[in-house]
């Protein structure tokens, strides 16, 4: 994901800069597909910039070096040209990396090439030569290491001042020095941000990837919790009835069957991230459950009053408070209320003592999840009251 950001935003900074474009991620060809225009066309923007090359050209043209350097001069500026086109359309310099992933041995290499084929028309093109830079600078930037960008840049500004400022014709050098400083700057903006970009993204992943782990086990602590709950009081009546009630005991371990097979299930589907629950089946669920503690389990109101965004939340808060029912109230009796916009757990039990375990907060997260208001607190004449309207 990370590499995706990367490569959109390099390719829409490259398209308004020197030849950065050639480096620009958004090059990158993508293996077993067409990829967008700009990935199939975009070496046309890297012929654009050729234009720069105009110069030295011009010069070799001119030129009244020997002609062993005039020759020189042109396989450089040749070879040049076929390294820096080559490069681009191959993607990052022959194969990725650069910016947010480490350059590849090959990179430094063309990186090489490119400063030692610039060099090679120094004798011939002279000062002319300083047209290479913009092109090189780009490719430390775009294509290698912050410390080489941040090297070739200073380097390249470095030598192109001290012509202007030492040989005799350096004056008109002065708008290759003007472009190579903008273009420093234009390359040190554009990377840092592109690597912000990129390292906002990901840390954008590793939270959705903590919330998503978070969720996961909230599910599982639910399901779990809760089916562990109703699985205990059963094994406790199983060894209560297993010698005066045998039949009864055996339908009751055929009970803790099928809610470890169910629980087991869950677990799974939860962990799949497809697990969904039905208000109408947790309230029978959850009535079965109670009744095995001898609580008894009273519902107001139509299923079928809340949406079904609205009945999944409920689901998981009847699930929650059922447990805490069987674990913590030592009720009698439990009603269920549902009206549209409203679902409530009301228990005759022990109250709400106002802490907030992992049941309650559960719930509240569960709530503000599905766009909620959760509320739960001790009723005047006993037990414990838990709300959530919409």
């Amino acid at each position: 994901m990370a590499d995706d950001v990367t490569r959109d935003a390099a390719a829409a900074s490259a398209a308004g800069a020197v030849p950065a474009a050639w480096a620009a991620q958004g090059s990158r060809h993508r293996r077993g597909g067409a990829g967008s225009p700009w990935e199939r066309f975009g070496w046309v923007m890297a012929a654009v910039w050729l234009v720069f090359l105009g110069y030295p050209l011009m010069a070799l043209l001119r030129s009244e070096a020997a002609q062993i350097w005039v020759t020189t001069g042109w396989i450089a500026l040749g070879a040049f040209v076929v390294i820096y086109v080559a490069g681009f359309m191959n993607g990052m310099s022959f194969g990725g990396g650069g910016l947010t992933t480490p350059p590849k041995p090959i990179q430094w290499a063309a990186f090489a090439a490119m400063i030692a084929c610039a060099a090679l028309t120094v004798p011939a093109v002279a000062g002319s030569a300083l047209s290479f830079l913009p092109f090189i600078m780009s490719f430390a930037s775009y294509g290698l290491t912050r410390i080489a960008h941040w090297i070739t840049m200073v380097a390249c500004v470095a030598v192109t001042a001290l012509v202007v400022v030492f040989t005799p014709l350096g004056v008109a050098y002065l708008p290759i020095l003007a472009i190579i400083v903008l273009l420093g700057v234009v390359n040190t903006v554009s990377t840092t941000l592109i690597i912000r970009s990129a390292e906002a993204e990901v840390l954008g992943l590793e939270l959705a990837t903590s919330e998503g782990r978070e969720a996961v086990a909230r599910d599982v602590h639910d399901l779990v919790g809760h089916s562990l709950t109703v699985v205990s009081l059963k094994a406790q009546l199983v060894r209560r009835l297993i010698d005066s009630d045998p039949e009864r005991a055996k339908a009751e371990l055929a009970d803790i069957e099928s809610l470890t097979t169910e629980a087991i299930a869950g677990v799974r589907a939860t962990v799949a991230g497809v697990r969904s629950a039905a208000l109408i089946e947790q309230l029978a669920s959850c009535r079965d459950a109670l009744q095995s503690a001898d609580v008894v389990m009273r519902v107001d109101g139509d299923a079928g009053a809340l949406s079904p965004a609205q009945s999944l939340t409920a689901s998981w808060i009847l699930r929650e408070a059922t447990t805490n029912v069987l674990r913590h109230a030592r009720a009698g009796s439990v009603t269920v209320g549902i009206a549209p916009g409203s679902f409530t757990v009301v228990d005759d039990g022990a109250g709400y003592d106002g802490g907030e375990g992992n049941g309650v907060r559960g719930m509240r997260e569960r709530a503000t999840t599905g766009g909620a208001t959760f509320d739960v607190r001790s009723r005047e004449n006993g037990g414990t009251r838990v709300e959530v309207t919409w």
